[in-house]
């Protein structure tokens, strides 16, 4: 009865973990995700037209300014924000990590701000990362890397800096607490960032297969703590950041600590466009 139930348990949790990559796989493939990017413009105080997008884009005091001529598109939310004669928009300021999209014809336009500088990043459909994307290959799930763990609060959330996929950047993180856990034998910890979803945390980290089998630069794991502090870390749904993907990304560092001694061998793999570069 035992090993019935054994098989039964993980037939259902292969089941769940085959549902929930598919389902990421259709959001990583979407017509204007981050596979669809064209190119990445950081804004200066001088007027300047960027490649994929209408107009002339600057930036001064926390305002982007654009300078569309007759005949350019810009929609926001589907309303034409330009005239029969042109016009001059101006946008911000901007939150960190925040950002904007318009749109002109098929193309999406990113207006963002990452690492204190504004961006500009068009998204196409017809991109070549996109069309011809033939998924992410990843480990074969394991149930022994899903593991229970304590998420620990600090006294007061650590602001804290890490790099950037892009050089000259860094990116200011407040960290909630650490989550701790054992694997492999040890006992490790992770220094833990506020999720995107209401209660989530968002865990960056390497381990031992990072830049082997799995991306050089990072990897990252969402989890939701229980009212008790109590949490589960399935690896088998560690994903890889746009940056393993595209250079025109600006994806966030682990913090130093998060480097794990163990190897990891669940989860997302090298992407299939980055093989050769590793």
């Amino acid at each position: 009865m035992n090993a019935v139930h054994t098989d039964t348990a993980l037939e259902a949790f292969d089941a769940d973990w085959q549902e929930w990559h598919a389902d990421h796989e259709r959001q990583r493939a979407h017509p204007h995700g981050f596979l669809a990017v064209t190119h990445l413009h950081w804004l200066g105080s001088e007027p300047a037209r960027l490649d994929g997008a209408p107009g002339t884009w600057s930036v001064e005091a926390d305002v982007v300014r654009v300078v569309l001529e007759p005949g350019d598109s810009v929609q926001q939310d589907g309303r034409e924000l330009n005239t029969a004669a042109g016009t001059s928009l101006e946008f911000g300021p901007i939150e960190e990590r925040s950002g904007i999209n318009l749109a002109s014809g098929e193309t999406v336009i990113e207006l963002a701000k990452r690492g204190g500088e504004y961006i500009v990043r068009p998204r196409n459909p017809s991109h070549p990362l996109l069309r011809d994307y033939q998924g992410t290959p990843a480990y074969s799930p394991d149930a022994a890397y899903a593991v229970r763990g304590t998420f620990v609060p600090f006294e007061a959330p650590r602001p804290t800096t890490v790099g950037a996929a892009v050089e000259g950047i860094q990116h200011v993180y407040q960290a909630p607490g650490e989550i701790r856990f054992k694997l492999a034998g040890q006992e490790l910890a992770l220094t833990a960032f506020n999720g995107h979803a209401p209660g989530s945390l968002s865990v960056l980290f390497t381990d031992q297969t990072s830049g082997k089998t799995t991306y050089a630069a990072n990897r990252s794991l969402s989890v939701v703590p229980a009212a008790d502090g109590s949490v589960l870390l399935d690896f088998n749904r560690a994903v890889n950041l746009p940056c393993a993907y595209t250079d025109l990304a600006t994806c966030p560092l682990p913090p130093a600590e998060n480097r794990l001694p163990v190897a990891i061998e669940a989860g997302e793999k090298i992407p299939y466009e980055r093989q050769d570069q590793q």
